[in-house]
């Protein structure tokens, strides 16, 4: 399940683009551009959410950004902008069926073995760092760095 939770971009003059989720206190990052703050985010998310399914805790609902940035108006640190970041909640599995020739089968099946893993979550592990890394690309081509 994909959820949208409200990001808060920090920026001043003499520092890199911080991020912070209201959702989620303490769960913060940064990047020196816009682009790479973002990408952070994304997977600072990631871990918070990752952390709290491990601890089995809640994991909070989504506030929306209208609410967010009724709440930043009473605040006076500086706000370059509030945005959405993606995160994938852990869903049930489903099983599919995908031809692979022989010889990268038994190149994955090793390489999951000496990682402790099983084919398919070694498939699933590789198929999100492509997808994170196509996000990257889509957010660095969409945010040209600016001047800090």
């Amino acid at each position: 399940m994909l959820l949208y939770y409200t990001a808060v971009v920090h920026k001043d003059s003499d520092s890199d683009f911080g991020v912070s989720f209201p959702d989620f206190p303490g769960c913060i990052t940064a990047g020196a551009t816009q682009s790479e703050a973002l990408v952070m985010a994304k997977e600072a998310l990631a871990l918070q959410i990752e952390g709290l399914i491990e601890d089995k805790l809640p994991i909070p609902a989504p506030t929306s950004v209208d609410d967010v940035q009724s709440a930043l108006a009473r605040d006076d640190s500086t706000i370059a902008y509030v945005t959405l970041v993606e995160a994938a909640l852990p869903g049930p599995a489903k099983r599919v069926n995908i031809t692979i020739e022989e010889a990268t089968l038994d190149e994955i099946d090793t390489a999951a073995a000496s990682m402790g893993l099983s084919r398919s979550a070694f498939l699933t592990n590789a198929a999100r760092d492509k997808l994170d890394g196509l996000l990257a690309r889509r957010i660095k081509a969409s945010n040209p760095t600016r001047a800090a």
